[in-house]
């Protein structure tokens, strides 16, 4: 069988521009599964009030991240997929695409029509699955190869936070960072707003919850509830005490999102006395924006000017050749 591997990442702007940031923004937070609000008060929201007060602050930030191969999420992507392919061989074709911004899905998925595949296979990059990220993701794949009358059998992955392999190299990295050396470790993921959570759980509020508790059946779609669990399977790999770690959210839009905040979760760490924190994002297997500058930057500057003496950030996946040999593993294509 002739087959293709997609990866698909988040996005990124094409530059640290106003211009090529507002692109980006409106493409993304116009997706009804982002925002997941009534579709008139969401353009208006979206277009009339966010967009307009983010941009500068914005683009402040994505130029802090630049480097001078780009957007560290592209580049550290594009050289991931050129990996893949390098080691793939002629069985398989890899090919890399962003949900929001360029490469664009419907511009890779043009190639993937040329190649007259047998199968795809389509790695969205997010191990956790939520419908903000994943469901979006495969609802573009959908929606573009209807639009290209494309005839192949697509085999989506829809999540990987319980993979063994996928365990074992993010804790490597973990272990490449001395951890037993410091206080604390902070597991941090991207936030999510509770309605989203709760939609998941008819009937049940994300608070009450208790699915990060224990995993049970029904809450292996639980967003919440998968990064409670990736948390334990890392512990346990990497045979630490509960009373070592934590687990938070960051990257909040309001206080209705998932708790216990990732800054705030610092600060009351800090008061208790932990002077070094090695914080770990599973939830961003490549480096990017909530990484390198709101962890990496914002949230070690803010520790440090109140009395810390270190706040790591634990480096992701990004192009290493044993994330490589994962997602192959992963998409089950060794």
């Amino acid at each position: 069988m002739k087959k293709a591997l997609v990866i698909i990442n988040i996005g990124t702007p094409d530059q640290p521009e106003k211009k090529a940031v507002k692109r980006y923004l409106t493409e993304f937070l116009n997706d009804g599964l982002v925002i997941d609000i009534p579709w008139l008060l969401r353009k208006i929201l979206v277009n009339l009030i966010i967009i307009p007060f983010r941009v500068s602050k914005s683009t402040s930030l994505y130029k802090r991240l630049w480097t001078k191969e780009g957007s560290p999420l592209l580049s550290y992507q594009t050289n991931l997929a050129n990996k893949l392919d390098e080691k793939l061989g002629a069985e398989v074709d890899v090919f890399s695409a962003m949900r929001y911004g360029n490469p664009s899905i419907k511009s890779v998925f043009n190639q993937v029509k040329k190649g007259n595949y047998d199968e795809v296979v389509v790695l969205p990059m997010y191990p956790q699955y939520a419908t903000s990220t994943t469901l979006s993701t495969e609802l573009k794949v959908k929606e573009v190869v209807q639009e290209l009358n494309l005839d192949v059998n697509i085999r989506f992955i829809e999540q990987f936070y319980n993979h063994p392999s996928f365990i074992k190299t993010f804790t490597a990295k973990i272990k490449d960072c001395d951890f037993d050396s410091y206080d604390h470790i902070i597991f941090s993921y991207h936030g999510l707003p509770e309605r989203q959570v709760n939609k998941i759980h008819p009937g049940i509020e994300s608070p009450t919850c208790s699915c990060h508790i224990q995993m049970p059946e029904h809450g292996k779609m639980c967003y919440k509830a998968t990064c409670y669990e990736t948390t334990r399977l890392m512990a346990k790999e990497l045979g630490i005490d509960n009373s070592f770690y934590s687990v938070s959210f960051q990257s909040r839009l309001s206080k209705n999102w998932l708790t216990p905040f990732t800054d705030h979760n610092i600060e009351e760490l800090l008061k208790k006395g932990n002077k070094r924190i090695l914080v770990v994002a599973p939830a961003f297997v490549t480096d990017c924006l909530e990484t390198i500058v709101e962890i990496g930057f914002e949230y070690k500057r803010d520790f440090i000017q109140n009395g810390g003496e270190q706040l790591k950030l634990v480096e992701s996946l990004n192009d290493d050749d044993l994330w490589a040999d994962t997602i192959i593993e992963i998409a089950e294509l060794n």
